[in-house]
């Protein structure tokens, strides 16, 4: 049987059948069960902070498995206390921390703690935005702004708000005295690489201060280094009250993080929420070895330079496919005149690159963080050829 027919016996139909097995990965390299090789500007949807099989990460966990794998959240460990020292100091503000194992339980510990707050004077609503995605848990799914993943799974938790993504004042229209917590993304990320106009976050920082809401700030994409700072809301000079993290921050190993700043921080007592696995040894032990090598290496300026090389490279392809290219760093998203992306992704596949068609118009770009300009090169070739292939196609 190939891996496609065993996976179409056993696993559930919520991702359909993928188009490729992967067997291993090397850099920004991977190669398929039958030996072909791929460049991954995937990232494993961001993921793969460091690439594949990083030296720093491989240690590191050979290193913490081999001392102990697992303790629950009765005991302490050091991988986790120095984990979350990291953190608070690179958010550069007095914070507490929750780990997590995805980037959607860290925001259901957001949710949680924007109960918390709310209690105190009857704030019971939550306000979100159109076209965003926060999770797939029923908590997150309720502050995700696409019909097509939320309607299936009504009725879910509320009361919920939405408002356009980077309107201010339509999200103004939609926050007041009932308002517990305003949730955003810096850019809507599986809505398509779409980066808040400048001064957005800012504008709904003030009106969170005004309405007394907290300001949930979803990094699970956009953080640990993706746009070219550690988070995308210190670019914007905003410092939230919560910080939700995930995907690149194990580099591979499943682990998330929600930060409470200030008095949000303070908000849980002893069992208002928990996690078994959430910061596990191993997974803070990788996040560690990423957060370190990043440092180490300068990786922030590197991403800002291979971001700009790899977005200027897409628009001189010059392809009448492509309207534009928006994002930062090592997140993009490239925009097709038409519903092209599919068919992209696929001929790219055929010749060696793999890319992410987030939406029908949308091809989503998130290499790891120590993409060369070599590879940048070579993508741009692959992608290029791509484009023209299905240009022409379309044209017939």
């Amino acid at each position: 049987m190939t891996y496609a027919q065993r996976w179409d016996a056993v696993m559930m139909r919520n991702y359909g059948t993928p188009p490729i097995a992967l067997d291993r990965g090397a850099g920004v390299r991977v190669w398929d069960t039958d030996g072909r090789e791929y460049l991954d500007f995937v990232g494993g949807i961001a993921v793969s902070s460091l690439g594949h099989a990083h030296p720093a990460v491989v240690a590191a966990v050979r290193a913490q498995v081999g001392r102990i794998a697992h303790t629950s959240n009765l005991a302490m460990h050091e991988p986790g206390i120095r984990l979350a020292e990291r953190l608070v100091a690179l958010a550069g503000a007095p914070a507490r921390v929750f780990f997590a194992n995805s980037g959607a339980e860290a925001v259901e510990c957001a949710l949680k703690i924007a109960r918390l707050h709310g209690r105190r004077d009857g704030r019971t609503e939550i306000v979100a935005c159109h076209g965003s995605f926060h999770g797939r848990t029923l908590g997150a799914l309720s502050v995700t702004g696409n019909p097509a993943k939320r309607d299936p799974f009504e009725p879910l938790p509320g009361p919920v708000r939405f408002a356009e993504f980077g309107d201010l004042d339509a999200l103004r229209a939609v926050t007041g005295p009932r308002t517990a917590a305003v949730i955003v993304e810096p850019a809507l990320g599986e809505g398509g690489v779409v980066p808040a106009p400048d001064g957005w976050l800012a504008g709904v920082r003030a009106l969170c201060d005004r309405a007394g809401a907290l300001l949930v700030v979803d990094e699970v994409q956009s953080g640990i280094g993706r746009t070219g700072h550690w988070f995308a809301s210190q670019s914007a000079g905003v410092r939230p009250d919560v910080l939700t993290l995930a995907k690149g921050l194990g580099g591979g190993l499943p682990i998330g993080a929600c930060l409470g700043f200030g008095a949000a921080g303070e908000l849980f007592a002893p069992g208002d929420h928990g996690s078994t696995f959430g910061g596990n040894p191993v997974s803070c032990a990788a996040a560690n070895a990423v957060l370190e090598t990043i440092a180490e290496q300068d990786l922030l300026s590197a991403v800002r330079v291979q971001g700009e090389r790899l977005a200027s490279g897409v628009a001189a392809l010059g392809s009448s496919l492509v309207t534009g290219v928006r994002g930062a760093g090592l997140w993009l998203g490239v925009a097709l005149a038409g519903p092209h992306a599919g068919a992209v992704e696929g001929a790219a596949r055929e010749r060696g690159l793999l890319v992410n068609a987030v939406r029908p118009d949308t091809l989503r770009l998130a290499p790891p963080l120590v993409v060369s300009s070599l590879e940048v090169d070579l993508a741009l070739t692959a992608l290029g050829a791509a484009l023209d292939s299905v240009a022409a196609s379309v044209a017939a």
